[in-house]
């Protein structure tokens, strides 16, 4: 394989990375300890769930918005760590910056210059802000844009995408516990400092993933942690929520500094 070729697959790999990166367990990890257990009462019925968790996706629902905090790690392929404020009364909405700590993946985006992220959603589309190095390959372009329609059209990895992103957010991992055959009261835990119930249960996608949350006093989500498996290993991520109902702003990029996601994949690959 030619030079000319290397760097044209590494350029392909970080235009579909940036998409890689902000899908479903994107949406939040950079998130350590500060938990207290006290005590794990053995699990309750299935049947006796549904009320609380109701009531938490009423709560969370209202609420609207959150700030989020995230780590995770994708087997060998990705470790990442995001932060910042999500909303869902319209749509997913809000702003994230992304780190890459670590992964295959990770390696790739450094060797274009591009350690961190500014990833901003929108209801149409999302937008992946990359480094000066990443630039200088598109004309100067610093933004990538994935309009969901047109992910959708394409397939493979940007299948499903819209409905992915969507899934990030509090108030689907409430209904997706909901919807679930298999959930179960852990008991009362501290976290981050706040009285919690903690439930844990099993959500059927392309793989089982076991999904844990912890819901305060006010019926408020304040943690989420989500296990399952990947082709390259393990996927864990521990999500953390505060500020509910904090204002969200996700301004469209300059036209002029962004490049479409669509165009520069069939650029590079010739397709």
């Amino acid at each position: 394989m030619t030079s000319t070729t290397l760097r044209r697959t590494a350029f392909s790999t970080a235009v579909t990375a940036a998409l890689l990166l902000c899908t479903p367990s994107c949406a939040g990890a950079g998130a350590t300890g500060g938990d207290r257990h006290e005590g794990r009462p053995p699990a309750t019925p299935a049947a006796s769930v549904p009320p609380a968790l109701r009531a938490a996706e009423r709560a969370v629902g209202r609420a609207g918005s959150a700030r989020v905090e995230s780590a995770t790690v994708m087997g060998s392929e990705l470790s990442l760590e995001a932060a910042g404020a999500l909303g869902w009364s319209d749509g997913l909405t809000g702003t994230l910056t992304i780190t890459y700590t670590g992964g295959t993946t990770a390696e790739t985006m450094r060797g274009l210059g591009t350690t961190a992220m500014e990833a901003r959603y929108l209801t149409d589309a999302y937008y992946a802000k990359m480094g000066d190095a990443f630039a200088d390959r598109v004309g100067g372009r610093h933004w990538i844009r994935y309009v969901y329609a047109d992910l959708e059209e394409l397939g493979g990895l940007g299948a499903g995408f819209a409905d992915q992103m969507r899934s990030t957010t509090p108030h689907q991992a409430l209904k997706q516990l909901l919807a679930s055959g298999d959930v179960r009261r852990i008991g009362e835990e501290t976290t981050r400092g706040r009285r919690t119930t903690h439930w844990s249960g099993t959500v059927d996608g392309a793989t089982a993933q076991t999904v844990d949350i912890w819901v305060d006093d006010r019926d408020l989500l304040v943690k989420k942690v989500e296990r399952g498996r990947t082709a390259t290993g393990e996927l864990t991520q521990t999500a953390y929520y505060s500020d509910y109902g904090v204002t969200v702003a996700a301004e469209r990029p300059p036209a002029a500094d962004t490049a479409d996601f669509k165009e520069l994949l069939a650029e590079q690959t010739g397709s």
